[in-house]
Order: structure tokens, then C-alpha cells, then sequence
């Protein structure tokens, strides 16, 4: 269709109810609490998963029952639940990005000058008034591109288009709603029992000499159920001579008994799975324990091996392996977009022709420059004040913003993959020239603008795709997205202190152990930042060879994509995939595998069930899991602490 001809048949934005109050309360309130749970899942695995789906769903249950009980005396409208899922997904997704990534890695950093080990937070008002900024910018920052990408070139968007098809199926099918609702709700149900088995600390493990109570779980959560493999290499004494044989388990060989873990896998697919479980099983079996005899005279005169610990393989070899893995494959996958971003600037007009009907609908012009002016002021203070980034170069990162983000939402209206990973990286090498070398913290945050802002750029024009489907009215789609940021930004900085009450939870502490959340994309950041702080020069030599392999083999799987027939790129290893599973413990990729494979053969045997209840049934089990979490983090931080 025209733009003319979506006006005359499409268009009902102004007769039928759509930026109701209870609207962007039910959005705020779903948005408040998918907020937790993108935020445990990011924190846990790197990814942030879309919000709208879930929320559409449970939106359209939640009103049916309240106007079946005779408390409301009107549906919801389909236009209703749109602005609702836009509220929703502001608040559940748009406001969590910048901590599972940059300000968890600066929390790292804090960490390790911190004798503890547990570094220490940010002001409240800073993650605050810092979130806010970022997604705000991140909306604003779209206004001028909507009109271009979704009216006129009609892009995409499918994010957007599964949304509005999920609405219009609830809407056209009771039957179908019920059954997606019953399967999300009984999944939810059974994800929330197991942090209260496996993560809160509900039983007394023992009463130590001082008659305290020591609390633990009432079931472990990692259970040791590959020690009957054989033994994998020696550990190591201090004196540098070799000690017991070191068993699977002790390589983090596990197995995770919160089920999280799996529901994602079923989300993410067998074939990154898979390459995530390659890429642990080589840093087991290879990587591992070849670096447990590699020694180094450091500069400073101690000798360094480069797998300290079989424990912690996965944050010292891995790291150099996954992190470059995944830079290089983002930027080069971004590179060959080279012609999204020739369209992403010569496409852009503007929005062309403006009439009566486009000035009583489209957000204006005036709203875009405003709002990026306050916004983009807000961001360059707090990064000056806060994270030593001069106020000229903070400046500029917005400027870069604006063009980055372009050619994102582009990527994301053709492939439905917003590249914030590439977005922050090109930020990290520009920042890592333009700022002094011990500028890890200016590192981070500069690229933290560009990621975040994309990421919240993309999410809106992905619900106004969804309501121009459904022929909504795009400015007041945008004041409920905007009216998201406030409940998100809330439970995001709520929830970061409550899952990570300090930085322990995320390095496993001093003593190595296993980390609660592993946060591989804030290890990723943060590998990249101490790169420029501290030089080539000064690392281990088996870390500079794998920064080099890592950066080789992400660029060789992207040309492999390229260039390998359509039906044979099954077959090749996915970058991100080898990459995370560097990154993670061998618990984690297991169990993504897991259920990637369970996925792949519900497929298989029942296509059209699969089809109907695999995405409920796994955002229910990781909504429940992640909400429980919540509560079993609240009590474990604050009332079954131990001594």
C-alpha cells in the first residue's frame, strides 16, 4: 500500500481506543516485571530477549479474566493492547541493555582493585538518570527515520509483524489465546518453583563456631554428574609442579538444575547452541589444560600461566578467544551490510510530503529535536561528571549515535538483527584512539551510548511497524513507548542492585567460584576495554595468540556464510555462538544445547503444536524462573545472609 491508501483503508487510530490509561498501566506493569527477567537473562547468558510477544499475550488473559469477573465493563481493544505492548516493551526491553553490558563490566573493573572483590555501585541517581537519558534518546532518535522505513519503503520489521499477527490471531481466535495463555501460565508456574529449590538459601547448611547459622540451598544447583569421564589433566601446586588429576567438574562440566538456561536455549536455536557447546567442549578438552603448563615471565618477574585454575579457564583463556570472536564477526557482518547502510543514508528523505493527515498523526519534527537536544545534554553531563569522558568527545558519541543508529534500525527493519554488539564495539576502537590509554571507565560508557540508544531506536520502530499493521495512531504509540521508560528504568536499576548486590555475583568472587552471573557481554566489553589500557605488550602470550585466532576464525565464519551455499550454512558454526560459549561455563552452554535439541525435535514431531506454544512455553518458564529469582535474590542479600 501507499501512504495515501493506508490512510483510507488501514487507518482507525482515531475512532477506535488506543492510549488509554489503562493501557499504559497494564504496559507499565508487565513492562516492570519482563524487566526482571530480561535483565536476569542478560546478565546470565548476554542476550536480551523481546518483551512484546510475552506481554501481548498476558495483556489480552489478564483483561479477559478481569471483564469475565465483571470488573471492567469493556474489552481491551486490539489498539489498546498495541499501545499496551509498546509500553511494555519500552520498559522490559529498552531499559535493561546497558546493564548486562557496560555497567556490569565497569562494575568488574571496580572489582578488581577492590581487596574484596567486590567493588562497589554507582550512585542510584547516575544508573537513573543514566538509563533514562539513553532510552529516551534512543526513541527520539527515531522519530524522523519511522516515516521512511515504515510508511514509504515499507520495510520489515518482523519482530513488529510477529506482534501484530500474535494480536490479530488472540483477537480472530479465543481458542488459540486460551491455549497460549494456559501454556504460559502453567510453564511460569513450574519456573517459579526452582529458586526456591536451587538458588534460596532455605536450608541450614551448619552452625559455625560463633553459633551462626550458615544457610544454602535446599538442592545444590550445579550437580557433578560427568565425573565418571575421564580425569582432564594435572592441577597445579604453588611451586609450579603438577597435582592431582583434575576431574570434569572441576572445568565447570556440570549440570545446572535451574531449567532458565534451557527454556533459552529453546529460543536461540540448535545451531547456535550447538556451536556454543563446540566452543566449551574445546576449552575443556584443548584449551584448558594446554594452558596449564604455558608459563610466562611477566615483566614484573612472576611467572604467569595462562590457565591459572581449571575453574577459571572460561574467564581467562575463553575470554580471549570468545571476545574476539564476537568482535570481529559483528563488525565484519556489519561491513557487508554495506548496502543497508548506503540505503540507511541515501534513503533518507525525511518522511517526504507532508498533509494535513501526516501533521495530525506523525510525532513531530520539533519533539525529535527537543527531545534528542535534552536528552543528548543529559547523556555528555553524566558521562563528563561521572565517567571522565571530556564533554567534546561526549558530544561526538552522540553525534555517532545518531549515525550508528541509523544504519541499526535499518539492519533491524531487513533482518531483524539490530547489531548493538557491532554498534559498541566500532564506539570501543574509536573511544579506545580518541581517549587516553587508561580510560577503561570512558571506554565503556562512550560505547554504552551508541548501544543503548540503538537498541531503544530499533525496539520502538519495531511496535510502531506492529501498529501501522493494525492501522494505529503512530504519535500516541509513541508517548506510551516513551511513558515505558519510566516503570523500566525503575525495575532495571531495581533489579540490578538486588541481583547484584555487589561484584562477587558476577566474577564468582576471589576465591574463583562459580558466578551467579556470569555476564558474558560485559566480559566481552570489558576484554576489549583493558586491551587498550593495557597494551599487547603486557598480557601472556597465549592471550595475545588467541586474540589474533579469535579475531581470524570470527571473520573466516562470516565469509563462510557468505559464500557457502544456501542449504550448507546450517553447517557452519555461528560466531556468536562459539563466542558465548567461551565466554560462559561449560553448565551454561550444556544446557542451552539441551534445549535447542528439545526445540528442534518438538519441531520435528509436531510443527504446528510446536509452532502454536514453544515461544509461551519458554517465556513462561523463564518469566517465572526470573521473577522467582527475584525474590530468592532479596532473600538471599538481605535476610538469609551468612556470616
Amino acid at each position: 500500500m501507499t501512504e495515501d491508501q493506508w490512510y483510507a483503508q488501514v487507518y482507525r487510530g482515531d475512532y477506535v481506543p488506543q492510549l488509554t490509561v489503562r493501557a499504559v498501566l497494564m504496559g507499565s506493569a508487565l513492562g516492570f516485571l519482563l524487566a526482571f527477567t530480561n535483565l536476569y537473562i542478560g546478565l546470565k547468558t548476554g542476550w536480551h530477549l523481546g518483551v512484546a510477544l510475552t506481554a501481548c499475550i498476558l495483556s489480552y488473559s489478564i483483561w479477559q479474566a478481569i471483564a469475565k469477573a465483571g470488573l471492567a465493563k469493556t474489552q481491551m481493544t486490539i489498539l489498546e493492547n498495541n499501545c499496551m505492548q509498546s509500553t511494555a516493551s519500552a520498559a522490559g526491553y529498552s531499559t535493561g541493555g546497558t546493564f548486562v553490558s557496560a555497567i556490569a563490566a565497569l562494575m568488574m573493573i571496580s572489582a578488581a582493585d577492590d581487596p574484596t572483590g567486590k567493588g562497589e555501585h554507582l550512585p542510584t541517581w547516575v544508573y537513573v538518570m543514566w538509563t533514562v537519558f539513553l532510552a529516551l534518546l534512543g526513541v527520539v532518535i527515531a522519530i524522523p527515520m519511522k516515516r521512511n522505513m515504515i510508511n514509504q519503503e515499507r520495510l520489515k520489521f518482523p519482530s513488529g509483524l510477529a506482534a501484530a499477527t500474535t494480536l490479530q490471531s488472540l483477537y480472530a481466535d479465543a481458542g488459540e489465546a486460551a491455549k497460549k495463555a494456559k501454556a504460559l501460565l502453567y510453564s511460569g508456574l513450574v519456573g517459579a518453583a526452582f529458586p526456591l529449590v536451587v538458588e534460596m538459601h532455605l536450608r541450614v547448611k551448619e552452625v559455625n563456631e560463633a553459633g551462626q547459622n550458615v544457610y544454602s540451598s535446599l538442592v545444590g544447583q550445579y550437580q557433578k554428574f560427568f565425573d565418571w569421564l575421564p580425569a582432564i589433566g594435572h592441577a597445579r601446586l604453588e611451586d609450579g609442579s603438577q597435582g592431582a588429576k583434575l576431574l570434569p567438574s572441576d572445568w565447570t562440566m556440570k549440570f545446572d538444575l535451574n531449567p532458565v538456561m534451557i527454556a533459552a536455549g529453546m529460543l536461540v536455536g540448535l545451531r547456535v547452541a550447538f556451536s556454543m557447546l563446540l566452543a566449551g567442549l574445546f576449552l575443556v578438552y584443548v584449551a584448558g589444560p594446554m594452558g596449564l603448563d604455558a608459563a610466562w615471565e611477566a615483566p614484573n618477574g612472576k611467572t604467569i600461566y595462562a590457565t591459572s585454575e581449571a575453574k577459571k579457564s572460561w574467564k581467562e583463556i575463553g575470554l580471549w578467544f570468545g571476545a574476539p570472536v564476537m568482535v570481529s564477526s559483528g563488525i565484519l557482518s556489519f561491513a557487508f551490510q554495506w548496502k543497508t547502510i548506503a540505503r540507511a543514508f541515501s534513503g533518507f528523505k525525511g518522511g517526504g510530503d507532508v498533509d494535513d493527515r501526516v501533521t495530525a498523526t506523525e510525532v513531530p519534527t520539533s519533539w525529535f529535536l527537543w527531545g534528542t537536544l535534552l536528552a543528548g545534554a543529559g547523556v555528555v553531563f553524566i558521562a563528563a561528571s561521572q565517567f571522565g569522558v571530556p564533554v567534546h568527545l561526549g558530544a561526538l558519541a552522540v553525534v555517532m549515535t545518531l549515525v550508528l543508529a541509523l544504519v541499526a534500525c535499518r539492519a533491524t527493519g531487513e533482518s531483524d538483527i539490530t547489531p548493538t554488539g557491532a554498534m559498541g564495539k566500532i564506539m570501543q576502537l574509536t573511544y579506545g584512539v580518541l581517549l587516553p590509554p587508561q580510560s577503561a571507565t570512558g571506554n565503556l560508557m562512550s560505547a554504552g551510548i551508541t548501544a543503548g540508544a540503538a537498541s531503544s531506536s530499533a525496539d520502538l520502530l519495531n511496535d510502531l511497524k506492529s501498529g501501522y499493521l493494525l492501522g494505529a495512531n503512530p504519535r500516541r504509540q509513541f508517548i506510551a513507548q516513551a511513558m515505558g521508560i519510566i516503570s523500566g528504568t525503575v525495575a532495571t536499576v531495581t533489579g540490578f542492585y538486588l541481583f547484584v548486590p555487589d561484584a562477587t555475583k558476577l566474577t564468582g568472587g576471589i576465591n574463583g567460584g562459580d558466578p551467579q552471573f556470569p555476564a558474558p557481554a560485559a566480559v566481552a566489553w570489558k576484554a576489549v576495554a583493558d586491551l587498550f589500557e593495557d597494551g599487547l605488550e603486557n598480557m601472556h602470550p597465549w592471550y595475545v595468540n588467541a586474540i589474533f585466532a579469535g579475531l581470524a576464525v570470527g571473520a573466516l565464519l562470516v565469509i563462510l556464510e557468505k559464500v557457502v551455499p544456501k542449504k550448507a550454512r546450517t553447517f557452519v558454526p555461528s560466531a556468536t555462538g562459539l563466542g558465548l560459549g567461551f565466554l560462559l561455563p561449560f553448565y551454561y552452554p550444556f544446557a542451552m544445547f539441551l534445549g535447542a535439541l528439545g526445540a528442534w525435535w518438538w519441531q520435528r514431531s509436531n510443527k504446528e503444536h510446536a509452532d502454536q506454544l514453544l515461544v509461551p512455553v519458554a517465556a513462561g518458564l523463564i518469566a517465572g524462573i526470573s521473577l522467582m529469582g527475584v525474590l530468592a535474590a532479596i532473600m538471599n542479600n538481605f535476610i538469609l545472609v551468612n556470616p
